[in-house]
């Protein structure tokens, strides 16, 4: 079995250790607070945009050795796909997991930009094909759809997109899509598309991931709850002839000792203000549920010593977690720490140094 690690882009802003206050680092208007303290001058101006901070943590978790970065889709935040090409040229060798929802526009012209993408990345791209929010969030997007219809838009999304880009004449008439004779030609005909990922929790959303995605990210749980939907999406991904990976989305906190890493924990909820809507963590497992900030979309943490975070993860793995979808904040300096002294000894633990295929 074969694992990758991702590290999430903070588009919608990321704290400092001194402020876990979500901010956009490294850009203020001339008329802001300055970002240092009081007496100490901050000659940056409005001369960098929070892009720059940005091409820092995808540098970042590109020289740690992760395996990809993802970009999700905010409402607040930058454009994921504009995010994703400005990410892919700071960049060398990690898989750019853009995320977006099936409503934007054609699937054609999706498909069209992801070859392009594929082209100058030298096959970086990945999608993660997301609902889009909830329904005052579509609303604001412009997005009519019920939500019952969410899943079957997906499924034909990727059918098209998928269709055209096989190198071969594609038709499609369809409740949401249609295309007559379509296909890419001459150097776009080159390339596939990019591996799809898509998540939920529901029977519905397994089912289609068992008949289109290659990756089903799964909300963060302990070890033992999340078995049983791993063991479901393998049966319907058999039941549909194909094999599809599981993933996880889970922010990491991991020091030196357990002491530590609660302390560390503790700090950045009395700092961002969370703290009362938040339970006690889960000692014997090290998982803590909704210690992650709301923005950032991962559902709990790990948290614990550099060997307890380890140990977890690789549990995840034997449960049969292939792609982890990792994060904290501050997640520039995170990136060096969780790539330096936790992926390592999880890759020598698994006894694999491979990456998921492209």
């Amino acid at each position: 079995m074969t694992i990758e690690f991702i590290w999430q882009l903070p588009v919608a802003g990321d704290g400092r250790y001194g402020d876990a206050r979500p901010t956009r680092r490294g850009e203020r208007a001339e008329s802001a607070r300055p970002a240092l303290s009081p007496g100490v001058s901050d000659p940056r101006g409005d001369r960098f945009n929070y892009f720059d901070y940005l091409h820092q943590v995808a540098r970042a978790a590109d020289l740690a050795g992760f395996d990809g970065i993802q970009v999700p889709d905010d409402p607040g935040a930058d454009e994921s796909w504009i995010v994703a090409a400005y990410a892919a040229r700071a960049t060398r060798h990690v898989r750019i997991l853009t995320e977006f929802p099936a409503s934007r526009g054609s699937s054609v012209f999706a498909a069209k930009n992801a070859v392009s993408f594929q082209r100058f990345s030298r096959g970086r791209f990945a999608w993660q094909i997301g609902l889009g929010g909830n329904e005052p969030q579509r609303r604001w997007y412009g997005d009519p759809v019920a939500e019952a219809d969410l899943l079957p838009r997906i499924e034909e999304f990727v059918t098209v997109a998928r269709g055209v880009t096989s190198g071969e004449k594609f038709s499609f008439a369809g409740r949401f899509f249609e295309v007559l004779d379509g296909g890419f030609e001459g150097p776009l005909r080159a390339y596939p598309l990019p591996p799809v990922y898509l998540s939920g929790s529901s029977e519905a959303a397994l089912a289609l991931s068992a008949r289109v995605a290659d990756v089903h990210i799964f909300d963060a749980l302990p070890v033992a709850q999340l078995r049983p939907a791993i063991a479901r999406l393998v049966t319907l991904a058999e039941q549909a002839g194909r094999t599809v990976a599981a993933g996880l989305r889970i922010d990491v906190l991991a020091r030196e000792t357990t002491r530590e890493a609660l302390f560390d924990a503790r700090r950045v909820l009395d700092q961002s203000g969370t703290r009362r809507q938040v339970g006690d963590p889960a000692l014997g497992s090290n998982h803590w549920q909704g210690l992650s900030s709301g923005r950032n979309g991962a559902a709990a943490s790990l948290f614990g010593s550099y060997g307890e975070v380890r140990q977890r993860l690789v549990e995840y793995v034997e449960a049969g977690i292939g792609s982890f979808i990792l994060g904290a904040a501050p997640h520039l300096e995170e990136a060096y720490r969780i790539g330096e002294l936790v992926l390592p000894g999880v890759r020598s633990l698994v006894g694999s140094e491979r990456r998921l295929a492209a």
